[in-house]
């Protein structure tokens, strides 16, 4: 199958504690495209754009409450040979209904200084995180900031593969 990347060119993290309802446009939150799809996740990038030191606390995890009525972001292929999906995944950072970070189902703590600084986890083959469907809590995922720092602006990709 293909690779995919969802992006945003730059948000301001919103710290929110688990099972807390995100605030539009501080987050950046992957939803499968339809009830039965799979993909794999591969890589995170974060890169700081603040103009002064901000501790950016970010977490990448499950959502335990999934978005729904979706303002929907940037998702492109990454070979331009791919053919469209018939249900493709959703990249958002805004809702009505807020996604919810789990507290238990957590993957990457990818912590940094967004005054420059630079985050990139990228998968050991094999380890790729698993999304399925499109509700809670293994159809949708986010990147997310925990409480506690001083959140600053940053751009951020994930890249994926739906199977």
């Amino acid at each position: 199958m293909a690779k995919w990347y969802a992006s945003t060119q730059a948000i301001t993290p919103v710290a929110v504690a688990d099972a807390a309802d995100f605030t539009s446009a501080g987050y950046l939150a992957l939803q499968g495209g339809s009830t039965t799809q799979v993909a794999k996740i591969s890589e995170v990038y974060l890169g700081g754009q603040a103009t002064a030191t901000a501790p950016t606390p970010m977490i990448f995890a499950r959502d335990s409450t999934v978005g729904a009525t979706l303002s929907l972001g940037f998702l492109a292929q990454a070979d331009p040979a791919t053919a469209a999906l018939a249900a493709p995944m959703v990249q958002f950072t805004t809702s009505t209904t807020k996604p919810r970070r789990s507290s238990t189902l957590q993957f990457l703590q990818l912590g940094f200084n967004a005054f420059g600084g630079i985050v990139r986890w990228t998968a050991v083959p094999g380890f790729e995180i698993g999304m399925l469907g499109n509700a809670a809590s293994n159809g949708e995922v986010s990147l997310s900031c925990m409480t506690g720092g001083t959140p600053g602006l940053l751009t951020a990709h994930i890249a994926f593969e739906p199977m």
